[in-house]
Order: C-alpha cells, then structure tokens, then sequence
C-alpha cells in the first residue's frame, strides 16, 4: 500500500513537472514566433542600421533612468506594506520587490510577480501580499489608462478625422469616469454602497471580498503620495521610450514619442498577454503606431526592444542574484 502510494505522488509529480515543462515551451515558441512574425514585418536591415548609428550617449541615459524608475516602485512597495501589511523593514521592501521583478519577467500578466514578492513575508499569507501587490499597481494602472485612453481619443481625432463632437465626448465621458474613480478612492462609504454591502449576504464571495476591505481603511495622504508616485514612474517610463526613440531616429519628435508611448502603455494594459513578459505584444504595438507617426517600423521595434532589456532583463537579473543569494530576510 505504501510503495502503490509512492509509486502515485511519483506520477503525479512528474505529471506536474512536465506539464510546467510544456507550459514554458508554448510561452517560449509564442514569444519567438511574435517576434519573428514582427521582424519579417519590417526591414531588417533598417533595424540593423539604427542599432549601428544610434545615439550611445542617448541609449545611456534611458539605461540610467531605470534607477529612478526603480526607486519610485521601491518607494511605492514601501509605502504599501507599511499601509497594508504593516512592516516597515526597508531591506525586505527591497528583496520582496526584485523577487517579485524577477518572479513576473517570464509569465503572462507578470503574475508571478504576485508570488514573487510573497517570498520574504514568511508571517504574511500570499493572499494578504497578493491584496497589497494589487493596490500597489492599482494606482500605477489608474494613470496608465487615463493618459493612455486621452492619448488614443487624441490619435483618433488627428489621425482618422474623427467627428470633433464625438471626440470631446469622448473625453467629457473619461474625465468624468476618472474623476468617479478618484471620489470612490477616497471615500470609504463609496466601497459599502456599491461593492462590500451588496455581496455582505453572499457567504463565499463575502469571505474573499473581506481580503479588499482594506481599501476602506486607505488614508487620503497614502492614496494622494501613491498617486504622484505613479505618475511619477510613469512618466520616467514613457520619457525613457521617448529617449531610446529620439536615439534610434535621429529625430528629436519629443513630444510625438511622448504621446506614442502612452498610447503603446494603454493597449498593452487592456490586451491580455499570452507571451514571455509581454514580449512580441509590446513590440507589435510599437512597430504599428510608429508607422501610423511617420517614424519608420525599425524605430519602434528597437526602442520596444531596449527598452524591454532596460526595465525587465536587467532589474530581473538582480533580483535573481538575489534570489540564489544568502540572506537573513
């Protein structure tokens, strides 16, 4: 009975282990064929050639902003799990944060970010830390999806004629569905009125909203620092694409990059990603809204592509480090 029980854990494991095994073989050969699909879709020698008389000094500064980037997520972390989990230790705040860059570089939605930064909260469960990893990108994904939604209403209306009327409509209708969001943020009686008191008498679905009451329990001064702070991540974030664009083109468009780049940020947000680290997704965003600017297709794919290596390859390689590293967290 024993070794039949051994034999089945055996099998089991093993069943598990190879269908892991096949989950990242499909999330690599998805990613791989994005991106050849991508490369056969542009010029490879333009690609080439603008890697090869790229501005280094430019290239430089865009790798140097991803400290700024990543201090301004450090202090966001920080701020979060001093509000929400209540640890206020600066060197788990560090660790939780590359573990989780480095767990979420390689899985569709950056899901493993959310176990990632589980792993030095021992005393912490993963729901509690998944609660706090979602309220942390909440508000990162709030200006995401305003500037991003503006600047695609903007696009529509310079690029396809788009009747004015309907395009101030448009954007009577997001000021108002972001000022609506900004009052429930701030007004706790928001919550009860539309989310907690509604489902209070449905027993499963009550137990797992319980996790989001902390959203009641959110200060205006956390929600207003947590605002700035993404906003302020975001734009270090669209100003590095707009650099690695300015550096590939020779083209000083500032302002047209600035306005790409939000646009390629929001429809990355709202399509699913099925590949590695939304790799291949973000490079076809860029290639197509490039084109549509008047830049070539080259441009886009290879600031896409630097700056994927810049944000995600790097930060992750010290969170892995980190990972394979002795340490008292």
């Amino acid at each position: 009975m024993y070794k039949t029980n051994k034999a089945f854990i055996e099998l089991k494991n093993s069943i598990i282990l190879n269908k892991n095994i096949i989950i990242n073989l499909i999330k690599i050969i998805i990613a791989a064929g994005l991106l050849s699909y991508i490369i056969f879709k542009i010029n490879f020698n333009d690609v080439i050639s603008s890697v090869e008389t790229a501005d280094k000094y430019l290239i430089l500064i865009a790798f140097l902003l991803v400290f700024l980037n990543l201090s301004l997520q450090y202090i966001k972390w920080h701020l979060t799990i001093a509000a929400i989990l209540k640890v206020n230790d600066k060197k788990k705040t560090f660790y939780s944060l590359f573990y989780g860059i480095a767990a979420g570089s390689f899985t569709p939605l950056r899901l493993g970010e959310y176990f990632g930064r589980a792993i030095v909260f021992k005393d912490k469960s993963i729901i509690d830390v998944t609660v706090a990893t979602f309220i942390d990108k909440l508000f990162l994904l709030i200006t995401v999806l305003f500037f991003g939604s503006i600047s695609s209403v903007l696009f529509l209306q310079f690029h396809y004629e788009v009747n004015i009327y309907l395009t101030l409509s448009l954007l009577a209708v997001l000021f108002s569905l972001f000022g609506i969001l900004i009052i429930l943020l701030l007004n706790s009686k928001a919550w009860n009125n539309i989310l907690f008191d509604k489902f209070r008498f449905h027993r499963k679905l009550n137990r797992w909203l319980q996790k989001l009451y902390v959203l009641k329990r959110l200060d205006r001064k956390y929600i207003g620092k947590m605002m700035v702070i993404s906003f302020l991540d975001h734009f270090c974030y669209i100003i590095q694409f707009a650099i690695l664009a300015i550096a590939f083109s020779k083209n000083f468009y500032f302002l047209k990059f600035i306005w790409v780049t939000n646009i390629i940020m929001f429809i990355k947000t709202i399509i699913p990603s099925i590949s590695l680290g939304d790799l291949g997704i973000r490079e076809g965003v860029s290639v197509f809204f490039f084109s549509k600017m008047g830049s070539t297709a080259a441009i886009g794919f290879n600031a896409s592509i630097f700056l994927f290596l810049i944000n995600l390859i790097f930060p992750s390689l010290i969170g892995l480090f980190l990972l394979t590293k002795k340490n008292n967290v």
